[in-house]
Parts: C-alpha cells; structure tokens; sequence
C-alpha cells in the first residue's frame, strides 16, 4: 500500500502531464498556425509523450490499488509573441515538471518506497533529456532563428521527429 501523501502527488502528477499534453497542443497548433510545420511536428511529437506518461502514472496507481482521481486540465491559451517564446516556455515547463517529479521521489526516498522510487527514475532519466531538448531548440533558435534560411533548417531538422511510445514497463 502506497503512503496517502505519495498518492495525493501522484494523482496531481497525473494532472500535471495531462496539462503537459495540452500545453504541447497549444503550441503544436501555435506554430501550425505560423507555417513552421517542423516546430509543430516536434510539439505534436510532445503532446502524445506527455499523454503517454499520464497514462503510465495511472497505470502506476491502479497497479498498486490505488484510486485514480482526474482532475480540472485547466486550458493553456497562451498568446505568443514570436517563434522563441513558445520553445522557452517549454523549456520553463519542463523545469516545473521535473521539480514536480524529484519532490514525489524524496517523498517515496523518506517512506523508503523503493518500488515508486524505481517506478521514478526512467521518469528521472526522462526529465533530464526533456529539458536538455526544449533548451536545445531555445539555444538553436538564438543561434539561427533571426536568419530565415537558418530558421528553415531548423523547421526542418525538427520536423525529422518521430512519435516513439514510452517502453517503461509497469
């Protein structure tokens, strides 16, 4: 039986990628509407990600007989500026998401929770490549993103993406 305080943060993780997965849809349709195809490729890329580690924290708590409790997805809308701003605030959300994720992993550390603790690390090892990713894009739009051609290479390096599914196993 899981502790009630790891569950209530789980439960709020659960909310936290499904809110991940609809912020990545605003950008995904943000950048569809400015024609950078590639960018939206890579956002779109994103949203299913995010549905996918929702789904694998929901899998987590039934598996552990807990209650699933869904709540509010509260809509993103956010208005953007110019091409950098939606990659940054990616960036920025990526930072929050994996202080979501090491506060639910000190709380299973000090309830000696191994099992959630091991359940944590591939989400770890997730973060770390997340924010290394939407920092790249921040840092390779600074570079070439001023530069029409440059930001077409760009445009169509991210639209190389592939949606691969989650392989961690529950």
């Amino acid at each position: 039986m899981l502790n009630k305080e790891l569950v209530s943060l789980l439960n709020k993780q659960v909310n936290m990628e499904w809110y991940s997965a609809y912020f990545y849809l605003d950008i995904y349709s943000y950048y569809t509407d400015q024609n950078l195809n590639g960018f939206a490729n890579w956002f779109y890329v994103q949203t299913q990600e995010e549905r996918d580690h929702a789904m694998l924290f929901i899998k987590y708590l039934l598996n552990n007989n807990e209650r699933v409790v869904l709540q509010d997805i509260k809509a993103p809308n956010t208005l953007f500026h110019d091409f950098r701003e939606p990659a940054n605030a990616a960036f920025e959300h990526e930072l929050k998401v994996t202080e979501s994720i090491n506060n639910i992993y000190a709380l299973a550390y000090e309830q000696k929770d191994f099992r959630t603790m091991q359940f944590l690390d591939w989400f770890i090892k997730e973060q770390g490549e997340e924010e290394k990713n939407t920092e790249d894009i921040v840092k390779r739009y600074d570079l070439f993103g001023n530069d029409a051609k440059g930001l077409y290479l760009l445009d169509t390096e991210l639209a190389a993406r592939i949606y691969v599914p989650a392989t961690l196993v529950l």
